[in-house]
């Protein structure tokens, strides 16, 4: 046995995708950082050691334009072109691939923290002075010592044992107004999940239930739940057990339960008769429950349903969310009800950073299933894609005050501008703050492009193929400066009707892509056969927007299909009472809000339209407006449509020393990606990222070559390049990844 000290600037404690993201953020800015975690795997509920789905702000597609950029983005990006198959055990790899490539960054993997030291700080509050951890299988005990600590452990050891005011199980109505809470508080939880994998091996499988094997007959599952066969992992969400239980403490009697289901599940499938599945053999049980809550922290702001409902606008906004408030019934797998109660917001919502500290422990910050929410909200923040945004904010946080010798709440209070601009120069994920980066000479430029997408125009795409108008439809576009004429392609049949009524919408606040607010109504007359409906909708926003186009159903009219259109515009579908988990709720009369539709059913299509104008949402300009993500419009450079090569140029009056460059390109975050076998894309890259390119400075006349790229699949690339002193700078894109335009979110100069 052997005893260590080991003194960092950062200590993260928890190595699933908040810790993660909390320690290399801290890193990549120059902190020393230890990362501690007591599993064997980097991810946490999405290693292969469980195997949850990684899902965040998209909820599966329902959000639009919502995929987390940042360390989490990274880790997607990486995985969709190293793993597509969607193999935990190589996931497992691409995130510890990410960790060890950060050289201030010091991994303890098997590493139990147990001990928590405090101490009163020159404020009176407590803080913590060091953490204990014992590495299993090498008899090590560590001691770890920082002026900041980082409890990203999800079940809150490292703060509760430190002191942290935390709460378990449900805050009661009246404690925040809550509509979803219950009457009283109660200590109910969310239960945790074991998953299981099979696979077909071509020829009669036996399978004798062990004596755990729960018999489903006996319980209310078969009338309850879905079994399939071709389900596996996370398609089982819903094994979930210990609600009412302590998960912590139980957590051994928690697993065996789950245990007795899955394998309960497994006989059933082999030996009841009613599948097809002789050769089916179970490959995979997990043997840790994925726990999915426990102890939530108090913070100096405690996320509520009406924060998120409402989608609060919050003064130090560092991170957000979109999946669901997803509840489940206490009683988990055996519940006579549905295995979960959904409520989405409109778009994504905005996570404080008062929400990712302690009131009471003045050097703790936190990041995952344990920051300042109630129990309702938890029920969306809690899902590993939005941790990770959380973790990347609290990890940057956590950087900013050990280097600056202040606590989180100073930081909070005094410098949340510095660390919100901190985390857009990492291209962090955060939503609707500007970058204002007084170091960056981009802004201070003259920005121009081989060529810039200025008609709002689907029509050069358009198929054959038609959608027929059984049920409402809707176009998204962003408006910049105004939209007038509005011409949408129809196919009418000679008994269909001979108006068709167009209502123009905006989204409410500029992260949603649904009609919420009306503005307006108008009738367009259709001819049989081919045509074209036509609209003046006569918009002219306060500033740039985007819009929603309303077209009413009409049986007998077809809108023409395209096979692609310009990035920020999006066709959806209402959903309807015939679509499969759907129930209709499209309001008839136009002056309601129209927020239930989807566009997964589209696949990327859109329909033949023309917008009368010219559009200045893809201008070159764009790159340096601050906004490196769509936000009330695509906020990037486009190029008009061609063979993928065009290129950027930023010139200044007088030359200015250059030593680094730094591109946002555009991964598409509408494109919805998972960690494991959830879905697969057509692609390895997302099209629209530039494959290849070199960055250029205009040196006495001459251009000369600062860098130069191919094979590119990241969307923020940073080029320490040789200082020298220019006039200009540009970047030359010479091909895509597939896609026809070229597009970049911003640029910027050091």
């Amino acid at each position: 046995m052997q005893s260590r000290e080991q003194h960092h600037d950062v200590v993260v404690v928890g190595g699933g995708l908040a810790g993660v993201s909390a320690a290399v953020a801290a890193a990549r800015l120059g902190s020393s950082v230890a990362l501690v975690t007591n599993r064997p795997v980097l991810g946490g509920n999405s290693s292969s050691e469980v195997r949850v789905w990684v899902v965040g702000a998209t909820a599966h597609g329902t959000q639009r334009f919502a995929r987390e950029t940042g360390i989490m983005g990274e880790l997607f990006l990486e995985n969709q072109y190293r793993n597509p198959q969607g193999n935990a055990v190589y996931w497992d790899q691409v995130v510890l691939d990410l960790v060890r490539a950060e050289p201030n960054l010091h991994l303890h993997l098997n590493t139990d923290v147990r001990t928590v030291a405090t101490a009163p700080g020159e404020d009176g509050a407590t803080r913590i002075t060091a953490v204990t951890g014992w590495t299993m299988g090498s008899e090590i005990e560590t001691t770890f010592t920082a002026p900041v600590f980082l409890d990203c452990t999800g079940d809150g050891l490292v703060g509760a044992l430190a002191g942290a005011s935390h709460r378990i199980g449900r805050e009661g109505r009246d404690e925040y107004g809550e509509e979803w809470a219950p009457d009283l508080p109660d200590e109910e939880l969310l239960g945790s999940s074991i998953f299981f994998s099979t696979h077909d091996t071509g020829r009669p499988e036996r399978f004798v239930p062990p004596s755990i094997a729960i018999d489903l007959s006996t319980t209310p599952i078969l009338a309850n739940r879905t079994i399939r066969t071709g389900d596996n992992g996370c398609n089982y969400w819903w094994i979930e057990w210990g609600g009412q239980l302590d998960t912590v403490t139980e957590n051994e009697r928690i697993r065996d339960e789950l245990w007795g289901v899955v394998y309960g599940i497994w006989d059933h499938i082999k030996n009841s008769g009613a599948f097809d599945a002789d050769s089916l053999t179970l490959d995979w049980v997990g043997s840790i429950p994925g726990k999915r809550e426990y102890r939530r922290f108090v913070g100096d702001h405690t996320l509520t349903q009406q924060d998120l409902l409402t989608q609060r606008s919050f003064p130090d906004t560092v991170a957000y969310g979109g999946w669901s408030i997803d509840l489940h019934p206490v009683e988990g797998v055996y519940a006579e009800t549905a295995g979960a109660q959904q409520r989405y917001t409109d778009g994504t919502y905005e996570i404080p950073f008062r929400s990712l500290y302690s009131a009471d422990v003045s050097n703790l910050l936190f990041a995952g299933r344990n920051i300042s929410a109630s129990h309702v909200a938890f029920g969306s923040t809690r899902v590993m894609a939005t941790c990770a945004t959380q973790g990347q904010a609290a990890g940057t946080a956590a950087h900013l005050v050990a280097r600056h010798g202040t606590t989180p709440r100073e930081l909070g209070t005094d410098h949340v501008a510095m660390l919100q601009q901190t985390l857009l120069r990492e291209d962090a994920p955060v939503i609707g703050v500007r970058a204002m980066d007084g170091a960056d000479l981009a802004p201070r430029a003259r920005i121009s492009a081989s060529s810039e997408l200025t008609a709002l125009d689907t029509t050069p795409w358009a198929t054959a193929d038609t959608f027929a108008l059984d049920r409402d439809v809707a176009v998204v576009l962003p408006v910049d400066p105004e939209l007038g004429s509005f011409a949408i392609r129809t196919v009418a049949d000679e008994d269909a009707p001979t108006e068709l009524t167009i209502e123009l919408w905006t989204t409410g606040k500029p992260q949603n892509y649904a009609p919420i607010e009306h503005v307006s109504t108008h009738t367009a007359a259709v001819a049989s056969g081919p045509g074209e409906a036509v609209v003046d909708l006569g918009f002219r926003p306060d500033e740039p927007c985007n819009a929603v186009v309303v077209v009413r159903r009409a049986p007998g009219v077809r809108l023409v299909l395209t096979d692609g259109h310009p990035y920020g515009v999006l066709a959806l579908r209402a959903r309807s009472a015939d679509d499969e988990q759907f129930d209709d709720h499209i309001p008839e009369e136009s002056d309601q809000p129209v927020t239930d539709w989807e566009a997964r059913a589209l696949r990327g299509r859109s329909f033949a339209f023309t917008a009368g104008g010219v559009s200045e949402a893809w201008r070159a300009s764009r790159t340096t407006d601050g906004y490196q993500r769509p936000y009330g419009g695509p906020h990037l450079w486009s190029s008009e449509p061609g063979d993928g090569t065009a290129a950027l140029t930023l010139e200044w009056a007088e030359p200015v020393p250059v030593h680094q460059v730094r591109i946002v390109w555009n991964d598409d975050v509408d494109a919805d990606l998972v960690n494991l076998h959830h879905h697969r894309t057509p692609w390895d890259a997302v099209p629209t990222l530039a494959r290849d390119y070199r960055v250029e400075a205009c040196v006495d006349g001459s251009w000369r070559e600062l860098a130069t790229v191919t094979d590119n699949r990241h969307r923020h690339r940073v080029h320490d390049v040789v200082p020298v002193r220019t006039s200009a700078v540009r970047v030359v894109v010479t091909a895509t990844n597939g896609s026809p335009f070229v597009t970049a979110s911003a640029v910027k100069v050091y």
